[in-house]
């Protein structure tokens, strides 16, 4: 009489470790599954990153050959004017005389290729700040907004316009 009470229990006991096992299986597999899918995706994205990052290299290399081809007239410098007009003694292309670029900031931008009054002024307010984000945060700070249009100056000779734009400014912001 006591049979049932012992054997109920036990086929209870069977039956549902038998369905924890085979429900365990198919999560398994199911989470298997999923990462499978997830690292395809992982794939997929980087290989998009990659072809971005290969086109905007391209689109930046097409864009620097048509700004070498489109500037062909060489303004020469003249340091007694550009003294007479800002009061000291200018080298030329010494991208400090941009109010606002010290010498740290002029040899970062000398690292990144930026070596002339005129590759200043061709240069994007955007890649003029990546630049100095990438210097780290005591750079970031900085604001680069006016700093093409005071380099083109420079490379044009318009030393008056320069000084006079420069004296609105504070600290090479408007």
């Amino acid at each position: 009489m006591n049979v049932p009470y012992v054997v109920i229990p036990i086929a209870l006991g069977v039956i549902c470790g038998i369905l924890g096992y085979i429900l365990g299986k198919i999560n398994f597999k199911n989470d298997n599954l999923l990462s499978a899918s997830l690292q395809a995706d992982l794939d997929v994205c980087k290989a998009h990153a990659k072809n971005l990052n290969a086109r905007i290299l391209k689109l930046e290399t097409e864009l620097a050959a048509k700004n070498k081809t489109a500037t062909t007239t060489i303004i020469p410098f003249e340091p007694s004017v550009a003294e007479n007009a800002l009061g000291k003694k200018i080298k030329e292309n010494d991208l400090k005389i941009v109010e606002g670029i010290g010498p740290k900031i002029e040899s970062l931008f000398i690292e990144a290729g930026i070596k002339t009054w005129q590759n200043l002024s061709q240069t994007s307010t955007e890649k003029l700040q990546s630049i100095l984000d990438a210097g780290g945060e005591n750079y970031a700070m900085h604001n680069p907004s006016t700093w093409a249009r005071q380099a083109l100056m420079a490379y044009q000779g318009k030393w008056k316009e320069l000084k006079d734009c420069q004296d609105s400014l504070l600290g090479g912001k408007e």
